[in-house]
């Protein structure tokens, strides 16, 4: 389990845009792992995405998912530091809403990496149901660019 130090000291990502809050299982030989996030009401989305029916939005499950991998990635030595970053994302599709007091589960694969660029698969579950899917191609900047 990667816990939230860890976390911070690998991503560059800090409040309000850090979506991931601990990586349950990492597995750095096949390049997966899973992240969670706890959606609370308190986040600052939810003042105006939907007032009375608050509902996280689509990009935002996008972005946790995309920070699940790149936690993954980063914690690598040979890719500490270096700045992720989004370039095409892929048959998104969103099977439910995910609302304050849900824990958003996202299992991640990195499906290949080459000079700092690469292709990832995720899901990201509620309650067991799936809530959000995507293949997203990154690029990986260095952290002086």
């Amino acid at each position: 389990m990667v816990k939230i130090e860890e976390i911070l000291e690998c991503l560059p990502h800090r409040y309000p845009m850090l979506l991931v809050d601990r990586i349950l299982e990492m597995d750095e030989v096949n390049m997966k792992c899973r992240g969670l996030k706890n959606v609370t009401i308190n986040e600052p989305f939810f003042q105006g995405h939907y007032p009375g029916h608050p509902i996280m939005p689509g990009v935002l499950i996008i972005e946790s998912m995309a920070q699940v991998g790149a936690a993954l990635l980063l914690k690598s030595p040979t890719m500490s530091g270096r700045i992720p970053l989004i370039g095409a994302i892929d048959n998104v599709k969103f099977k439910r809403p995910v609302v304050p007091g849900d824990q958003l589960i996202t299992d991640c694969e990195i499906l290949w990496v080459r000079a700092g660029i690469g292709k990832m698969r995720s899901a990201a579950t509620v309650d067991g149901d799936l809530a959000a899917s995507m293949e997203m191609t990154f690029k990986l900047l260095d952290k002086g660019r």
